[in-house]
């Protein structure tokens, strides 16, 4: 079953084939990074607009990355939420015209399921039940997968999203845009205990995250110390601790209280080279398989959304014409 994936979630025009919800036949990802550099960040206005520039391009390439034509697809997978509006307008709208066009099956799919199927493009799948860390820049959960389909959100943030947090810090650190990945670079050449960050106190379910105090500490101490490069760095990696420490911090406690099998981390910021590091000492010290997917498949991608996209066709969950775009949206099971 062939299924074609399409995310238009952010500002990444992302779409992949993907075959019985594991091999990746193509995948093609039209970044905007350029775009958005010159204002530090994603404007929603210039991202749709770009998404309707290249959501025919990006598919046409897609399928002949595959071999294939429209033809050979099974059924249309696409990103409904949550995201920003206007750039989902446009893929969901796309979704439902190829595949009313063509006759074949669509599934609206939930982005954190897209990124959770991240971790099923590959011929040993994890098993169930699965500790899923799904880390982005709007979303850090932690939600237990008893199935496909079968989700428990255990934990969420109750302010800002760890990715969020680095992107920001990083902005105010000078470094370039997208702000992640420069400040996880320049984290390996600071002293990550120069500046102390203490855990936030929760007053949400215990379980959840809160990384609002630990962005406003980074940027006091910048204020206070200055700019330079020493402080640049002292600050990114200290920053860099505290967010993976407390991402990690209650995993040991919810695989306990769950007995899932597994563990997997997912998202933008899966690609995080300290996260990764600690969630493989992490899985050791528990005795469970670790699962991060290739970081090419940690950002935004369409071959996650056709992933997820296949089981929920596979269970008989076919989307309507009725099919909207939202940009706020529980996960739900289904």
């Amino acid at each position: 079953m062939k299924i074609l994936g399409i995310d238009t979630s952010c500002d990444d025009t992302s779409c992949a084939v993907v075959e019985d919800g594991h091999r990746v036949l193509s995948s093609i990802v039209s970044s905007q990074v350029d775009l958005h550099a010159r204002f530090g960040g994603v404007v929603p206005e210039i991202a749709s607009r770009k998404h309707m520039e290249m959501m025919i391009p990006v598919v046409e390439e897609c399928l002949s990355q595959a071999s294939l034509t429209l033809s050979d697809l099974d059924g249309i997978a696409v990103t409904y939420g949550p995201g920003l509006l206007g750039s989902l307008l446009v893929g969901v709208s796309y979704g439902k015209s190829l595949a009313y066009g063509l006759g074949i099956p669509l599934a609206g799919v939930h982005h954190l399921e897209g990124h959770i199927s991240a971790n099923f493009l590959r011929d040993d799948p994890p098993p169930f039940p699965l500790l899923n860390l799904v880390v982005s820049g709007g979303h850090s959960d932690l939600i237990l997968m008893r199935d496909h389909g079968a989700y428990t959100v255990l934990g969420e943030t109750l302010d800002d999203a760890a990715g969020e947090v680095f992107d920001k810090v990083a902005r105010e650190l000078g470094l370039p845009y997208p702000g992640g990945p420069h400040l996880d670079k320049v984290a390996d050449q600071g002293d990550e205990d120069e500046v102390k960050f203490t855990r936030p106190k929760i007053h949400g379910h215990r379980f959840d995250y809160s990384f609002s105090g630990t962005k406003t500490r980074a940027l006091q101490e910048l204020e206070k110390r200055g700019a330079s490069p020493e402080t640049v760095r002292d600050i990114a990696a200290g920053l860099r601790k505290a967010i993976v420490r407390d991402l990690l911090y209650h995993v040991p406690e919810v695989f306990k209280m769950t007995g899932a099998r597994a563990f997997a981390v997912s998202g933008g910021v899966a690609a995080n080279s300290l996260l990764r590091r600690e969630s493989e000492r992490l899985s050791k010290e528990l005795g469970v398989p670790l699962y991060i997917p290739p970081k090419e498949y940690c950002t935004d991608n369409g071959a996650m959304i056709a992933s997820a996209g296949y089981f929920r066709l596979k269970a008989g969950k076919v989307s309507g014409p009725d099919l909207s775009a939202e940009a706020s949206l529980p996960l739900t099971s289904w």
